[in-house]
């Protein structure tokens, strides 16, 4: 019997208090690793975590308001969509993220169930 693959789940990644204000935590998948971010208005946002120019850890970057610059060659990345800031072009991919009850729920690719 061939088992069953549910497309996509949320996923309980810790409370909001655990990011700090302007920071960014990694989250490691099989699909590799999601950059968790906090703004300074507490909105969350979550992103590959490689910029789309070198691969870049975007998660050590800056955020600044709904950004982060990766941390090699100043890149400027939206948060919400993922786009690079001209002059530069390129885009990373956003992961759906929630917040709920102050804890952050990520949309990831389910496991596998026998």
């Amino acid at each position: 019997m061939e088992a069953a693959l549910d497309s996509t789940m949320w996923c309980d990644i810790g409370a909001l208090s655990d990011i700090p204000r302007l920071g960014a935590r990694v989250v490691a998948t099989p699909g590799g690793n999601i950059a968790v971010f906090r703004t300074g208005s507490d909105a969350v946002y979550a992103l590959d975590d490689r910029c789309p120019h070198k691969d870049g850890p975007l998660s050590q970057g800056i955020v600044h308001g709904i950004a982060v610059t990766c941390p090699l060659h100043n890149w400027t990345i939206d948060l919400a969509t993922g786009e690079a800031a001209e002059p530069d072009r390129g885009c990373v991919r956003t992961i759906p993220v929630r917040l709920e009850n102050g804890r952050i729920l990520l949309m990831l690719p389910a496991a596998r169930r026998g």
